[in-house]
């Protein structure tokens, strides 16, 4: 009687932790289940290309044939983007309303950009284009430029942001030309490994960051929302392979307006702006425009807005100023 006793609550023991076990399995598979499906849905939307907006009833009301696109630089997902516009929102919108190119996460393709900014521009009747190359995305905005002059679309200026003009510019050569060789030879880099890669990174040059941003900028490329690896990848070959001198005579009368900063640990800010500076000689009209005390020096608005706004301020008001008497007033 004794033994049945033991083993009806022995059974009763089971049963009760079978339940706690299957509820448990249960919500935890449930989680995973719908962060895989949030995971798919995400890399499927951003399969294509998209020109994302950053609205502003001001600048629409104001600049209704008017834009600002964004390059983004190398490793720059979409939200960080829209973070960097935002930014700078209270400054760029004195001239233009704002939009950021979102790359495809299958790949950097410079005819698709060209091609979805035609679109673009014939779709909302665009007059004035302005171009902000983030990093590496000046390289892109350079030859974006290049590409519209061809089809009867002028763009009347392009800021470069601590924008490399070639591959020597960077200045961790080892590390890029093994990204490169990984990606020319078909090899995809894992989203562990470049988390691991990323926290390195960020290590390697932590006087320049928290140990909180080296935390959560790690995070990020284990992140949904962060770029693809092939996209990363395609990047780092587009700016291995970049060669400024193709479009010396295509800018037109574009202008060029260079930020920088001499403690820059990722771009030569000597050697990229004396290189702009010799192809473009007619072209580039400001480029000592130093963002001075950034932190991290490379290409950071986001997280020194009040650095920057003064400075595209002084570039708004030199090269794009407004009609006497008409548009808004400028503010930093």
């Amino acid at each position: 009687m004794d033994d049945a006793r033991r083993l009806l609550g022995d059974a009763s023991e089971v049963g009760a932790f079978s339940r706690r076990a299957f509820l448990t399995g249960s919500s935890l598979g449930l989680a995973l289940a719908a962060d895989l499906v949030l995971t798919r849905r995400i890399q499927k939307e951003r399969e294509n290309l998209r020109l994302l907006p950053v609205p502003d009833d001001g600048a629409r009301a104001a600049f209704p044939h008017s834009r600002w696109v964004l390059f983004p630089g190398y490793k720059t997902s979409w939200e960080e983007a829209l973070w960097i516009l935002n930014s700078l929102r209270p400054t760029l919108s004195r001239r233009a309303q704002m939009a950021t190119v979102g790359y495809s996460n299958r790949g950097l393709d410079v005819s698709n950009i060209v091609a979805e900014l035609n679109r673009y521009v014939r779709n909302f009747q665009l007059e004035k284009l302005y171009f902000y190359g983030h990093s590496f995305g000046g390289m892109v905005a350079v030859e974006v430029a290049a590409r519209l002059a061809d089809r009867g679309i002028p763009v009347e200026l392009i800021v470069l942001d601590s924008s490399p003009h070639t591959k020597f510019d960077v200045l961790e050569q080892e590390m890029f030309e093994g990204v490169v060789f990984l990606y020319e030879a078909g090899y995809r880099i894992p989203t562990v490994v470049r988390g691991g890669y990323e926290l390195g990174e960020r290590i390697a040059h932590k006087n320049e960051r928290t140990w909180r941003k080296i935390i959560d900028q790690t995070f990020e490329q284990l992140s949904p929302l962060a770029p693809s690896s092939v996209l990363i990848q395609s990047q780092a070959s587009y700016i291995y392979h970049f060669d400024p001198t193709r479009f010396r005579n295509a800018l037109g009368s574009t202008q060029l307006a260079f930020l920088g900063n001499p403690q820059d640990t990722v771009v030569n800010y000597g050697t990229a702006r004396a290189g702009w500076a010799e192809i473009f000689p007619r072209n580039l009209i400001l480029s000592d425009l130093v963002t001075e005390g950034a932190r991290p020096a490379h290409a950071s608005p986001q997280w020194n807005p009040l650095t920057y706004r003064p400075l595209l301020q002084q570039v708004q008001e030199q090269l794009i100023p407004l009609p006497r008497g008409g548009g808004r007033a400028t503010v930093t």
